[in-house]
């Protein structure tokens, strides 16, 4: 029953990823990139614990594939936005981890001066065009970056992250219609890790299949396992492809699942311990590349603990930054509201 609601499709058999021409130093920077990500989120989740961060935080511990893959199939300029589970997308998109664990402790170091928090950091620089905590606003937004770029045709893509609860949302669908019809060079990656913010996905949606939502549109679709970064690259690349070509939008559904609750304040009891252990043990996507590095002889015990000791050091630090970084001047409260246009 656990796989089943966990959406299991079996140990690594979608999209035949294991298949993927993957080489040496291509999956120990998925690995390093993916233990960057679930390191950083369990010290996040302490020092929210400690009284560090305030406000909500959704942590992306189980996620890791679909940042680390869609980043792995970007090309220069590209923008990503999503919601609120956003700090994955910050790191693998090239964001200072010191600045994303300062932003989530409100301090002044963070890459928004303390002001966005967990739910709202921005990085232009990044190409990150945020996390967004109204559920659903990010899909126009995203769609609004990709009528930029038609309009420019400058060749880039728009990514845009969201989840199975917001693809129930009115708007998600207004954006689907502007997409199609003026092609616009978008893809829309539904991160589905089954649960929406507490209520099972069988119990909130008529249709399950949400890379099917687009059919009406005439917007292409597919299920990708997203517990698999290789699947997530592949499928990303084509999707890219697509959307780059002329050819209009293109929707990932990306099977993936939490560990943790929906934020910090959910004890998450509308599923069994049994259940996440289940997925813990046979789809985890850090240990998956772990697996494929060891079966190829490529990394033994003791470089992945080196990799992970380095990992622990910069989280570390960057905890380190966070805590002895100065909170924003009260004067901040009235910066970066406006912006000033050149005659």
């Amino acid at each position: 029953m656990a796989r089943a609601q966990a959406g299991a499709t079996g140990r690594r058999k979608a999209n035949g990823a294991d298949k993927t021409a993957a080489g040496k130093d291509e999956l120990l920077k998925y690995y390093r990139d993916m233990l960057l990500i679930r390191r950083f989120e369990e010290r996040a989740g302490q020092l929210y614990g400690m009284g560090l961060i305030g406000g909500f935080c959704h942590l992306y511990i189980g996620q890791e594939a679909i940042a680390v893959g869609v980043e792995a199939a970007k090309q220069p300029g590209d923008e990503i936005i999503t919601g609120y589970r956003d700090h994955g997308h910050m790191l693998t998109c090239g964001m200072d981890p010191r600045e994303v664990m300062a932003e989530l402790t409100g301090r002044a170091g963070g890459s928004s001066k303390g002001k966005g928090g967990s739910m709202h950091m921005f990085s232009t620089e990044a190409a990150f065009y945020g996390g967004h905590g109204i559920v659903g606003a990010q899909v126009p937004l995203g769609t609004g970056l990709a009528l930029a770029n038609w309009y420019r045709d400058d060749g880039k893509v728009s990514f845009a992250f969201f989840g199975d609860g917001a693809a129930n949302q009115g708007q998600v669908y207004e954006a689907f219609n502007m997409a199609e019809l003026w092609k616009l060079p978008v893809v829309y990656v539904i991160e589905n890790n089954q649960y929406a913010m507490g209520t099972a996905i069988q119990r909130s949606s008529s249709e399950t299949r949400l890379h099917k939502r687009g059919a009406s549109f005439g917007i292409p679709g597919e299920e990708v396992d997203g517990m698999d970064v290789l699947a997530v690259k592949a499928a990303a690349e084509k999707a890219r492809a697509h959307a780059a070509s002329g050819q209009g939008p293109y929707i990932l559904e990306m099977k993936t699942y939490r560990y943790r609750g929906h934020s910090m304040s959910d004890p998450a009891k509308y599923r069994t311990r049994e259940e996440v252990d289940e997925v813990r043990k046979t789809r985890d996507p850090i240990d998956h590349v772990e697996e494929l590095l060891e079966k190829n002889g490529w990394a033994d015990e003791a470089t992945l603990k080196a990799i992970d000791a380095e990992v622990k050091k910069i989280v570390a630090d960057a905890a380190e930054f966070a805590r002895t970084s100065p909170e924003p001047e009260p004067s901040e409260l009235y910066t970066d509201v406006y912006t000033e246009l050149s005659a």
